[in-house]
């Protein structure tokens, strides 16, 4: 398929294949396509959960607002924010740019004290809306990694986070659960699968110049 018929072809998957399991190249498919989204300056405030536990997934279902979808996926993705964005995580950023690429300090030091200076100025809230702003970006490149692989996935908001956290022990991880997203492969008697996509006009929603 072309990446448009992928994307005609997900959907926001209501049932899952409950004897359906990814293969682990597909999940690795998923892990690096998660690693590799871009993030605001390339700080990647995030990291993701790859659960597959079928008595964890359904003791998150309750936490998830009953929606089966957490437990009946092949496996269940949690995006995360790191807690801690300060001094010591834009110095390790940088010292990862200094190994990989071989960059002189001379060349980072103007932006690393730019970069550190700024986070320095913004509140603790404004830091975690930032981080929050760059899960939303790996969750759409996510989706479409899945279309591309012909994964089935359900985008999720709808779940308690501070019960997420405490069910995954996040707080000694430093992390705070922001998305999840269930994958696997659709049941056959999904109602949805068959729906028409429902998108305003292209003429409503794009604008030349």
């Amino acid at each position: 398929m072309n990446i448009l018929n992928s994307l005609q072809w997900r959907y926001a998957t209501k049932k899952f294949d409950v004897k359906r399991i990814l293969p682990e190249e597909k999940i690795h498919i998923l892990t690096e396509a998660f690693n590799l989204t871009a993030t605001s300056y390339g700080l990647q405030p995030l990291r993701l959960i790859v659960i597959q536990n079928k008595e964890l997934q359904e003791s998150l279902v309750p936490h998830s607002m009953g929606q089966r979808q957490v437990a009946d996926a092949s496996h269940l993705l949690v995006i995360c924010i790191e807690n801690t964005i300060g001094t010591a995580f834009i110095h390790n950023y940088f010292e990862n740019v200094k190994s990989t690429r071989a960059t002189e300090d001379s060349v980072l030091n103007p932006f690393r004290t730019q970069l550190i200076k700024s986070f320095d100025t913004k509140s603790k809230e404004e830091i975690s809306l930032w981080a929050s702003k760059q899960a939303y970006l790996t969750l759409g490149n996510l989706l479409t990694v899945c279309a591309a692989e012909e994964i089935d996935a359900c985008p999720m908001e709808g779940f308690f986070p501070n019960k997420y956290d405490d069910a995954l022990d996040l707080k000694s991880k430093d992390l705070r659960s922001v998305l999840a997203l269930p994958v696997g492969y659709r049941a056959s008697d999904d109602p949805f699968a068959e729906f028409k996509k429902v998108r305003r006009p292209i003429k409503d929603t794009i604008i030349r110049l």
